[in-house]
């Protein structure tokens, strides 16, 4: 978070003990084992979503282990989507960017969003919710409640302002 202040126009570069401290911290990650794992086979994933009022978050993981994560700030006028759009739009975002992992194999999909579930049996859809649905009957998956409270990873990143002390103790 100190190294990223850094970059802002009106910030002053100053180069604190704090931000030595995390490009050390940031040096050290890059420099030893990776977290992340090589998807198997066609075996299920499972892809954890979850979204805020800043940002999407997502992890996509495959027999309990992590293969990938993504977040992003939501645009403009993602900003005025209902908490349903916004739920949506994180699992669209997901299924865009891993496309290649994800097409032709199965996958369950864990959202804190319960009305998520019925989305595939739900009568009347706006043309947004019909562009999004064409785009997820391409693939193969079970949308699955997930209460929030254990949706811990994919909650981090739908909310890394808030989160980021609980990412520089990881």
């Amino acid at each position: 978070m100190h190294l990223s202040r850094l970059t802002q126009k009106v910030v002053k570069f100053v180069w604190t003990d704090q931000c030595e401290e995390a490009f050390q911290r940031l040096k050290q990650c890059l420099m030893t084992a990776p977290v992340l794992t090589i998807p198997s086979g066609t075996a299920v994933f499972q892809l954890y979503s979850d979204a805020s009022h800043k940002e999407l978050g997502c992890v996509l993981m495959q027999n309990g282990r992590v293969i990938a994560y993504a977040s992003r700030q939501l645009k403009n006028h993602e900003r005025n989507y209902s908490t349903h759009y916004m739920e949506l739009a994180v699992v669209v975002f997901a299924l865009k960017i891993w496309r290649h992992y994800l097409y032709g194999v199965k996958c369950e999909v864990f959202t804190d969003h319960q009305s998520l579930k019925y989305i595939f049996t739900q009568k009347e859809l706006n043309l947004r919710q019909r562009r999004w649905l064409e785009l997820i009957k391409d693939y193969d998956l079970d949308i699955q409640y997930y209460p929030g409270k254990a949706n811990v990873v994919a909650d981090a990143l739908s909310r890394k302002t808030s989160s980021a002390s609980w990412m520089s103790t990881q």
